[in-house]
């Protein structure tokens, strides 16, 4: 299926003159001790102490891109997150370290390695979507790519996702694609990360990476950061621009980012932020949006806020004992908590999906259009996955393809009743409930405990939790609530339109009063 990992890394580890990486099991075990030598632990680094040890001296962006390359080299072949990786990450990392010895870094982000989606464009790497049939280089970077660089990140690669963004098959296996193979949930391997951005989620988890790139139509940030214990944030529509990411609804779309804790979120998403003109969504947010998130992540923000609990007993007995505990430790922290029912939903389930395959079939075509070569329309996709035997070894339909090309056009009279209706309900779902009981922010669960990967059933995935905000364009920032067994459970806090610093606020206190997350084990399978 294509991973073109091997020589590539190999060719970086020597260039950083690394010895031959210890056993995977001692790597695994004892994050302590890294390939680079790094005598801290890289899993609970964030991202002001790595710039600490950098302006002491104590650490270089060389040796930091390094010890990830390194993790890369022993755990990858476990989790199978990192799709391609970056052959300049190194020469930026060196790029970054001149910087930094002379007084002239960029931020925080400076020498820091980020994994990117592979459907983010950039000009040096393949960007495929996970799709064979894409398998070339966009003409430029994406905006996002491009505010990443200026900042002095270091792009060390591009993760694995579901294929086009789990936006093909009737029933697809998240994590899944053509071009990377099947995505492993860390914590338990013969489980699913969910998705769409499932590598950039599980290389997080794994520390294959400080930072990583995803995005989000309905869940595809916050589904796969609940199910790794990871830090994920959806921002509002129109905070970070799409351009140059591969589509499905320009309604609903969005980039962000995933990390292990709240303020390494918090920075990237300051990087991240910016008008585009070339992405109208953009220029609407308000001139009074902060532009460092991190300051806002201040202790005791609980404390005299109202939170509304959306419990969602759909996803089992066992994810409804973490909410609880999750109740407890709101209500530990100072905070009002009241249990709440979000109103529309069922109107919501049957109105989103007919709208997105509208979406789907416009914005696909404007975006293959910009594409130097490779396929130029929908068409042109199926076509492809008809003549590839390889792209139907795990998603075997391209129902939604199919369903796509036929749906009505985007100036359908009907199809424009049913979006606008669609927006609206959504976000009256959240304001009115954020009216009525005067809260600060609606936290639900995000997921449950991951299902077992099975490309002939598919996924498991009844998971409403991420709809209202998703359709409305609201902010979803979720963080690690607890554990059903080994597997990882999430809460969500979603706010109204622009909240996106309240909600990091409120997340991060959270992981304060209750600092539940712990690394994975790479475990083969469930015990017992």
């Amino acid at each position: 299926m294509g991973k073109r990992l091997p020589a590539v890394l190999a060719a970086l580890v020597a260039a950083a003159g690394l010895a031959s990486a210890p056993p995977a099991v001692a790597m695994a075990a004892d994050p302590e001790i890294d390939a680079a030598g790094l005598h801290f632990d890289l899993d609970r680094a964030d991202i002001p102490s790595l710039q600490h040890r950098m302006a002491s001296g104590q650490l270089t962006a060389t040796r930091l891109t390094s010890a990830y390359l390194a993790r890369i080299r022993v755990l990858d072949p476990k989790v199978n997150a990192v799709l391609a990786l970056n052959p300049g990450a190194l020469a930026q990392a060196a790029a970054s370290d001149v910087r930094h010895r002379t007084g002239r870094t960029r931020g925080p982000l400076d020498g820091i390695p980020v994994l990117v989606k592979d459907n983010v464009g950039t000009h040096d790497q393949q960007t495929t979507a996970g799709s064979r049939a894409l398998r070339s280089r966009p003409a430029k970077d994406a905006t996002l790519i491009t505010r990443l660089r200026d900042a002095g990140a270091v792009i060390l690669g591009k993760a694995n996702l579901s294929e086009w963004a789990n936006f093909r098959a009737a029933k697809p296996t998240s994590g899944w694609s053509g071009v990377g193979g099947q995505t492993n949930n860390p914590y338990v391997l013969d489980h699913n990360p969910c998705g769409s951005s499932a590598g950039s989620a599980a290389g997080v988890a794994a520390s294959l990476a400080q930072v990583a790139i995803g995005s989000e139509t309905d869940g595809s940030i916050v589904c796969p950061a609940g199910m790794t214990a990871t830090v994920g944030h959806k921002p509002s529509l129109g905070l970070v621009s799409r351009t140059g990411v591969v589509p499905i609804s320009a309604e609903q779309d969005t980039a962000g980012p995933i990390a292990r804790n709240v303020v390494d979120t918090a920075l990237t998403l300051s990087v991240l932020q910016g008008r585009d003109p070339s992405d109208p969504a953009t220029l609407r947010y308000p001139p009074t949006q902060p532009t460092d998130y991190a300051k806002l992540l201040r202790p005791g923000v609980l404390r005299g806020a109202r939170i509304g609990l959306w419990r969602l007993p759909v996803l089992g007995p066992d994810t409804d004992a973490v909410v609880s505990k999750a109740k407890a430790s709101l209500e530990r922290a100072g905070a009002t908590v009241v249990e709440v029912s979000l109103p529309y939903q069922d109107r919501l389930s049957e109105l989103e999906f007919p709208a997105l395959l509208t979406e789907f079939h416009r914005d696909i075509d404007a975006y293959l259009a910009t594409r130097p070569t490779g396929p130029r329309n929908l068409a042109d996709l199926i076509a492809y996955n008809r003549a590839d035997p390889l792209e139907r070894t795990c998603f075997a339909g391209q129902e939604l393809f199919e369903q796509a090309l036929a749906a009505p056009g985007p100036q359908d009279p009907a199809y424009l009743k049913n979006r606008a209706e669609l927006t609206d309900l959504a976000r009256r779902s959240l304001d009115e409930t954020l009216a009525k009981y005067d809260l600060d922010a609606i936290a639900s669960p995000t997921n449950p405990p991951a299902w077992k990967t099975d490309c002939k059933v598919g996924d498991n995935d009844v998971i409403p939790s991420s709809t209202p905000a998703a359709v409305a364009g609201y902010p979803d920032v979720t963080v690690p609530a607890g554990f059903v067994g080994p597997l990882p459970v999430g809460i969500s806090f979603m706010g109204g339109q622009w909240t996106d610093g309240k909600m990091l606020a409120l997340a991060a206190d959270y992981t304060r009063v209750a600092p539940v997350r712990v690394p994975p084990r790479y475990l083969p399978k469930l015990p017992g």
